[in-house]
């Protein structure tokens, strides 16, 4: 079948990226009033979570070392609810594939399911926290401010949530998830975090913030007292910073790869329009009309999650996958979408073009394509010619060459692109 021609873009965003993460970080822990007040010797968690972000080694280095220069006594425990499988070590093995571990931060890392509950909101949840962490004298979080995949809100993906939904851990994420259904997750969020502060533990954290070309960018140290109006005030900035696919509508969006490393749904929702809200759910952002995706990252350790936002995947993503892993995340967080198993086939051009017949269009060189690695990485993909087109004269877009044919093997398979091996 002749299937449309392809040409590279690269999209020019603002670099905001800080010129050195580490030191950043160590300004930031040394001018925070919150910082100074906690005496030496005392034993504070630092928190960590699940997803792919950037310098996140570096950043976690840095809050070591200024708690270590100050004499008290950090350590390390994962808060990500039922991710890494919902156990201990499969959590521990999470932080691990980023490069955290005792060795390279110089503390130890303690990961442990178990909890205590600590109160109950007005509307009767039951608020469970981190036994390792309830138990220390102090708690901070390391969290990326971002928009969440799942809901609109002045509170979305960040220090906050992680405090309220990671810090549960797998039960007290379950629990959270299921009152959301009814009363909404930022409601839930917010009333849960209300019982966090008022333990007096928790300290404050380090809200990241990352440009549209994934770079560090901000980094601030955010005290308990003023938490949910600065975390506000940084997501409302972070959002006007989001790249988005800049078209109106197309049939098909290629993915090289998904994964719980790229965003809690495998893919960014607000990126391909889609979630378990319906598709094409999101206002303003890009009409699309069919998803394939051709393998999974290895950082999730099989989790598959958002592979039911997919309409046709690869085998190679289907025999990466750990069914159980998925399961558990997707039941935890109370929906059965992104768990839901789409058609597979074994070759590039078997998937290209079964699903491109279901387009609409007689002729599929005329279906228009995008073609990215991940949801992440939006600086560099490539387009249909007819989508070029709408491109034309845009000073924040440049061509790389000339329209081309997707190439492919004898086998079937794309060349070209990517290297996804590791995922396989």
């Amino acid at each position: 079948m002749d299937l449309p021609r392809l040409i590279e873009i690269r999209r020019k965003f603002p670099d905001r990226s800080l010129p050195d993460v580490y030191r950043a970080v160590r300004e930031e822990m040394a001018t925070a009033p919150w910082v100074s007040a906690v005496p030496a010797g005392s034993r504070i968690a630092v928190g960590v979570g699940s997803r792919g972000i950037a310098n996140i080694g570096t950043i976690v280095r840095g809050v070591i070392d200024s708690w270590l220069d100050r004499g008290v006594k950090p350590f390390i425990i994962p808060v990500m609810g039922s991710h890494g499988g919902g156990t201990a070590r499969g959590q521990r093995e999470v932080l691990a594939h980023y490069g955290i571990t005792e060795e390279s931060m110089g503390a130890p890392v303690v990961s442990s399911l178990d909890v205590v509950e600590i109160g109950e909101t007005p509307q009767g949840i039951a608020v469970s926290m981190d036994k390792e962490a309830w138990e220390a004298d102090g708690i901070m979080l390391c969290s990326r401010v971002k928009w969440h995949t799942g809901f609109n809100g002045k509170i979305e993906s960040g220090v906050h949530k992680m405090m309220a939904i990671g810090l549960g851990k797998w039960e007290g994420a379950k629990r959270y998830h299921m009152w959301a259904v009814r009363l909404g997750l930022e409601h839930v969020i917010r009333e849960v975090g209300r019982i966090m502060l008022a333990t007096g533990r928790m300290l404050g954290g380090l809200a990241i913030l990352e440009d549209a070309n994934h770079s560090t960018a901000e980094v601030h140290a955010i005290g308990a007292a003023n938490m949910v109006p600065r975390e506000e005030e940084l997501l409302s900035r972070v959002k006007q910073w989001k790249a988005d696919i800049p078209f109106e509508a197309f049939d098909l969006l290629i993915v090289d790869e998904i994964g719980k490393n790229i965003s809690g749904s495998g893919m960014d929702t607000k990126v391909i329009n889609r979630s378990a809200l319906g598709r094409n759910c999101w206002p303003g952002l890009a009409r699309i009309e069919r998803i394939y995706a051709r393998s999974l990252t290895p950082h999730g350790g099989g989790n598959a999650v958002g592979i039911g936002l997919c309409d046709i995947v690869h085998d190679r993503l289907f025999d990466a996958v750990d069914f159980a892993k998925t399961w558990i995340n997707s039941f935890t967080a109370s929906s059965t979408v992104g768990c839901m198993c789409p058609p597979h086939f074994s070759t590039d051009r078997e998937c290209i073009e079964r699903i491109l017949a279901t387009c609409g269009r007689a002729d599929l060189s005329a279906c228009s394509v995008v073609w990215i690695r991940n949801t992440m990485e939006l600086g560099q993909m490539r387009v249909s010619e007819n989508l070029y087109e709408r491109l034309r004269g845009n000073p924040g877009v440049e061509a790389r060459g000339t329209a081309a044919p997707i190439g492919f093997d004898r086998a079937g398979q794309i060349v070209g692109s990517i290297q996804i091996a590791a995922a396989a």
